[in-house]
């Protein structure tokens, strides 16, 4: 070497005519293209399965909204097994072929028949019209006054009382007459 010349900082070669670097760069670089293949892999799969989630999650709203429509609508459905039995017709159904009159007359029956068997028991429905006011058998809910009425009795029975007066089951809620004004 002479003295105008100045060294060089080659590095040395592997012998093969090309250099490591870009080599190991395009690697990287494939190993990156893999690893985002994968993650949008992973990516697409968990969204398919969210959408799937969402729409189960939709369809069990909608189912829930029309079980527990259907039932009030009259319509039948999910859970009516449980309050009629197989061949005994709906209520909904029964009272579109009975004639008003007829539950009417029904209920009266029914309150008959409750009525004797409070009777039964001794515990009979009290007929407490015109009969003087006491407060130990009687629950005063209004006054009234007029002719024809004796104050300090009872001018009309809101709700029946039940049972004689020493062993009453229910007071009787009436009406008390008061002197005219």
């Amino acid at each position: 070497m002479s003295d105008h010349e100045a060294p060089t900082t080659e590095a040395p070669s592997n012998g093969t005519g090309s250099d490591e670097a870009p080599a190991n760069e395009t690697q990287e670089h494939v190993d990156d293209a893999a690893e985002h293949v994968d993650q949008a892999r992973q990516i697409a799969e968990l969204e398919d399965a969210w959408r799937r989630t969402a729409a189960e999650l939709d369809n069990f709203r909608k189912r829930c909204a029309r079980d527990v429509v259907r039932p009030r609508a009259g319509t039948g459905g999910r859970g009516n097994h449980v309050a009629t039995r197989p061949g005994q017709p709906r209520a909904g159904a029964r009272a579109r072929v009975v004639r008003p009159e007829a539950v009417v007359e029904g209920v009266r029956a029914v309150l008959a028949q409750a009525v004797g068997v409070l009777a039964d028991l001794g515990y009979p429905r009290r007929d407490d019209n015109g009969r003087a006011f006491n407060p130990a058998v009687h629950e005063a809910v209004s006054t009234m006054s007029g002719e024809g009425l004796v104050p300090g009795t009872v001018a009309q029975v809101v709700r029946p009382g039940y049972g004689p007066d020493d062993k009453l089951l229910r007071p009787a809620a009436v009406v008390v007459a008061t002197r005219a004004s």
